[in-house]
């Protein structure tokens, strides 16, 4: 469906021709620009602004289909942008991506959402706030959507890394080193940052080409070369939260070794103290059992303090192993 479809001039929102041809038109020749926001528009729905605006059907294929990697396509006719907006939950302690498409021409934006978490209507409200920035044109809608995706990113990794530093608490903790489900929870950590490496890291090239730094060559079409230094900027950025990335990966890789390795020392003890505890118990059985073969001639058989005298042997070899077992932590 079309959430919102504006023509702005001058920086500044008006109100034009509902026909979107005629609105098109009006604002090239006022050197506005059309700017319309799709929600998981249907093909049905989106042929009308492909018609109109003249999309690629490759990029018009993807926006419909969505479930794309963040990257760039240059067109003949616009410029295609695909940003995958993370969404931190904190009741579940769980990150989900949603999908933002932004297609850019001459004299006109359509963005595309799909999920939830984007930014798109924070993101009009503000630049609408801003009218010396709108009036920059198409460029300024894609380096604020940008922005806003990529510092959101920042927040998310900030909480992240919260949950790490509770997580690795809860593996050190000195008297139990995690419960039996900590291996689970961190695994499912781990997933959680993979699915974030997925939005982050594939955008650094997308960016690096709006920049001017990501191949040799002249500057991408559609994008004011002036806007170089503010891509820039939202790509030093995505630096910093792919380097936290990494970082919550080694991290969790390292607690997750960490707490196998405490798991196997604790097991090793286990098996220590039981294997102590049968070692003490094979004397008496094997005292015992020697006594129970019922044979004529055995020493003291007929002797009135043997009884006691086997029960007190064993008494004390039973004191010996504990006290040696006890010497070499084995207990």
């Amino acid at each position: 469906m079309i959430v919102d479809c504006a023509i702005y001039r001058h920086g500044h929102r008006t109100e034009g021709p509902e026909d979107l041809s005629d609105a098109l038109a009006e604002a090239r020749a006022e050197g506005g620009f059309v700017w319309i926001g799709l929600y998981e528009p249907s093909e049905r729905e989106f042929d009308l602004v492909t018609q109109e605006f003249g999309l690629h059907p490759l990029a018009v294929e993807d926006a419909l289909n969505a479930h794309q990697r963040p990257k760039l396509e240059v067109y003949d006719d616009s410029l295609f942008m695909v940003l995958k907006p993370v969404v931190y939950e904190p009741e579940s302690d769980t990150v989900s991506t949603g999908e933002v498409m932004v297609f850019v021409g001459d004299g006109f934006v359509v963005t595309v959402r799909h999920g939830e978490g984007s930014p798109l209507a924070a993101v009009r409200r503000r630049l609408e706030e801003e009218p010396e920035m709108l009036d920059k044109g198409p460029t300024a809608v894609l380096y604020a959507i940008s922005d806003a995706v990529v510092d959101h990113y920042l927040e998310v990794a900030t909480e992240l890394q919260t949950d790490l530093d509770e997580l690795e608490a809860e593996v050190f903790q000195p008297e139990s080193g995690g419960s039996r489900g900590t291996a689970s929870r961190i695994y499912g950590f781990k997933r959680q940052i993979l699915e974030f490496r997925r939005a982050t890291g594939p955008l650094t090239l997308p960016l690096s080409r709006l920049a001017g730094t990501g191949a040799p060559g002249g500057g991408v079409p559609f994008v004011h070369d002036k806007a170089r230094p503010f891509f820039r900027d939202v790509g030093d950025h995505l630096t910093r939260v792919n380097e936290s990335v990494e970082g919550l990966d080694r991290l969790v890789s390292d607690v997750l070794s960490a707490h196998l390795a405490q798991m196997s020392v604790r097991q090793n003890d286990d098996m220590r103290k039981i294997s102590a505890w049968a070692a003490m118990a094979a004397v008496p059985t094997m005292i015992a059992g020697i006594y129970g073969m019922n044979f004529d001639h055995m020493p003291e058989l007929h002797w009135l303090w043997s009884y006691p005298a086997v029960i007190l042997l064993m008494v004390v070899l039973e004191v010996l192993l504990h006290r040696l077992f006890k010497r070499r932590g084995w207990l």
